[in-house]
């Protein structure tokens, strides 16, 4: 069989295995699921020969089943997630295990009726209007066949919206845990978080399994920020190292919204994020920060498109990766400039620190600009340890592995510094500390 026919068989046989596990939806997303998966059908499929693909091996993705497993849920306890979260009272928490809420693991705090947070099944069956509005408006224009395996099968995520000038008082904690019973699990959250004008929130996306799992994480989070609007977004993926990660994250601005991401990538076997932002309104700010981990038997991905087609817009990239092992990075920024998008600042930087030999990093940050007036730079490097810094360290009685340990999170410390949250810096530095305390490096 030739090989595209096979790969797309894969598709086709996850959708057919899985669409009787879908719950009953309304007969616009039952359209919505139709149409997806005819879409699977017919649109094109990644290959190495498409730039967005060039690098990336599916190889091994397509060689295994993935069905939708609930066995394993109801075997959880609340003690299963408690090293990777906040205390309960310091946040409003929804659980997602293997794409599915479950409410026994979740923290309900009392909200205002302007401001809602659930699942988005409880959503579609308490504001289906709503619902239907927002997750067709932030329909991805740039789909591929993972976005429309997504949307053929969608069946649970979150839903956050908060009405105008609100302002939640907790940060919003979103666990996605990711378990395997007796068989490959398959996990596709869809979730959507609406800021209207004016309104402000904290996200905190979490993407946890442990490391004997196997399983394919095929995620979608889509963001409407309305004017005036601001937007704390941090995600921390630590996915299982048998795991497959794919996340689209859908960014859409209106007028001075305020928008700050902060990536995280530590776990997975393949991991792949695609971030596709756009502005809709003048005068508004987008930052990007991203953080990368990859060691032994690792591959990750980072595909950034940012689309400034408006004026008076400003863009910010940072992304730093540190490569050790036989680990193999990726990443892939383009930052567009539309022939009206006058007086856009956008900078996009990526640099990596490659701990040994035999680690890798493929490396394009791309400028694309149509506009005259403009303020825009991008730039790239790759490098080794300074051997300088190294001496310096030793020479003051410190060891080799820590003085490695301790140039890494220093390196580092340019993106943790973007991180707002004093809880979500802290876990962080822990959890990068923790990786190079132990790994040989």
């Amino acid at each position: 069989m030739n090989i595209q026919l096979a790969h797309r068989k894969w598709f086709e046989d996850i959708v057919a295995q899985n669409a009787g596990t879908i719950a009953d939806s309304p007969s616009w997303l039952n359209e919505v699921h139709r149409h997806a998966r005819h879409a699977i059908s017919d649109i094109a499929l990644p290959h190495r020969k498409q730039e967005a693909w060039r690098y990336s091996d599916l190889g091994k993705l397509y060689k295994q089943d993935y069905h939708y497993d609930t066995d394993s849920i109801s075997a959880l306890k609340a003690g299963d997630i408690d090293s990777w979260v906040f205390s309960s009272d310091n946040s409003h928490r929804l659980v997602f295990a293997n794409g599915r809420f479950v409410a026994e693991l979740s923290t309900h705090h009392a909200l205002p009726e302007s401001i809602k947070i659930g699942s988005m099944q409880a959503m579609l069956s308490a504001e289906p209007a709503l619902v239907s509005r927002w997750l067709q408006q932030l329909k991805s224009e740039s789909a591929d066949v993972f976005t429309e395996l997504n949307m053929a099968l969608m069946h649970d995520g979150v839903f956050v919206h908060v009405a105008e000038h609100n302002v939640v008082d907790k940060p919003i904690e979103v666990v996605y845990l990711n378990t395997s019973h007796q068989q490959n699990t398959l996990s596709q959250p869809h979730s959507l978080v609406i800021l209207e004008a004016g309104a402000r929130a904290s996200v905190v996306e979490r993407f946890i399994g442990a490391d004997s799992d196997t399983y394919f994480f095929n995620g979608i989070t889509s963001v409407w920020l309305g004017a005036n609007a601001d937007l704390r977004h941090y995600r921390l993926q630590n996915e299982s190292r048998r795991a497959h990660h794919l996340s689209h994250i859908v960014l859409r601005q209106d007028t001075a919204s305020e928008y700050k991401g902060v990536n995280i990538a530590t776990g997975g076997a393949w991991s792949r994020t695609n971030i596709s932002a756009r502005f809709e309104g003048q005068h508004a700010n987008c930052e990007l920060d991203g953080l990368y981990t990859v060691g032994e038997q690792q591959y990750t991905d980072f595909h950034l498109d940012v689309v400034h087609a408006l004026p008076d817009c400003s863009s910010r990239e940072n992304f730093k990766g540190i490569v050790y092992g036989k680990g193999r990075a990726v990443f892939d920024g383009r930052i567009l400039v539309e022939k009206g998008a006058q007086k856009t600042d956008a900078q996009l930087s990526n640099r990596n620190l490659l701990l040994t030999q035999h680690a890798e990093v493929d490396t394009k940050p791309q400028l694309e600009i149509y506009a005259d007036d403009v303020k825009c730079s991008h730039g790239t490097t790759v490098g080794k340890l300074d051997p300088n810094q190294l001496f310096y360290l030793r020479s003051r009685g410190i060891n080799e592995d820590e003085a490695r340990k301790m140039i890494c999170l220093g390196f580092a410390e340019q993106v943790l510094a973007n991180v707002d949250d004093e809880p979500v810096h802290n876990f962080i530095q822990h959890q990068i500390a923790g990786i190079f305390g132990k790994q040989e490096i």
